[in-house]
C-alpha cells in the first residue's frame, strides 16, 4: 500500500481539496486498494471542522465530495506511516524538515513539484481572496494530482 499525505495549515483549503480531488482520481483508475490518501494541517487551529465552504463548493462543482473529510493536525507517526508528504507550499516545507526525523526527509516534498512546469512553486492559500483563487487553486491541485498519480503508478508499477 502506498500512502499519499497532504499537508497545509489548518487542513481547511488546499490539503482537502488535494485530497478529495486525489482521492476520487485514485478511486476512478480503480487503485484504492493500492493507495491510501489523507491529509492534515499543521496547526490544530481546526481539528475536527469540514474543509472551507467555499473548497467544497468548487469541488462539488466539478464532481469532487470533500464533506467526509475532517481537519486533523499533523502526528509525530504520519512522517513513519506515509510514502509521500506532499507540502502546499515551501514555509511548510520548511517546518516539517524540522519537525521530522532526518530519515523521513526524502519522503518530504511540496506538492507542486510533481507539476509539470510548477516545479518549486508553492500552491497559494485561496483563505483570505476571492472565489478566483479557489478557481486557479483548483485547477492547479487537478493538474498536479494526474501528474503524481501517473508518477505514482510508473514508480510503484501498478
Amino acid at each position: 500500500m502506498i500512502k499519499v499525505l497532504f499537508v497545509c495549515t489548518g487542513n481547511i483549503c488546499r490539503s482537502p481539496t488535494a485530497d478529495g480531488v486525489f482521492r476520487t482520481m485514485v478511486s476512478k483508475a480503480g487503485l484504492s486498494s493500492h493507495i491510501e490518501v489523507d491529509s492534515c494541517g499543521l496547526s490544530g487551529y481546526h481539528v475536527g471542522e469540514l474543509a472551507d465552504s467555499r473548497s467544497r463548493e468548487m469541488a462539488a462543482s466539478r464532481g469532487y465530495d470533500l464533506s467526509p473529510l475532517r481537519s486533523r493536525k499533523i502526528s509525530p507517526s504520519d512522517y513513519n506511516d506515509f510514502d509521500y508528504i506532499l507540502a502546499m507550499d515551501d514555509g511548510h516545507l520548511a517546518d516539517m524538515q524540522r519537525q521530522s526525523p532526518t530519515r523521513h526527509h526524502e519522503k518530504l516534498a511540496l506538492f507542486l513539484d510533481h507539476h509539470p512546469d510548477r516545479k518549486g512553486q508553492s500552491v497559494p492559500d485561496p483563505y483570505y481572496g476571492g472565489t478566483n483563487g479557489f478557481v486557479s487553486v483548483f485547477d492547479m491541485i487537478e493538474e498536479t494530482s494526474n501528474a503524481l498519480l501517473a508518477h505514482i503508478r510508473e514508480k510503484h508499477g501498478i
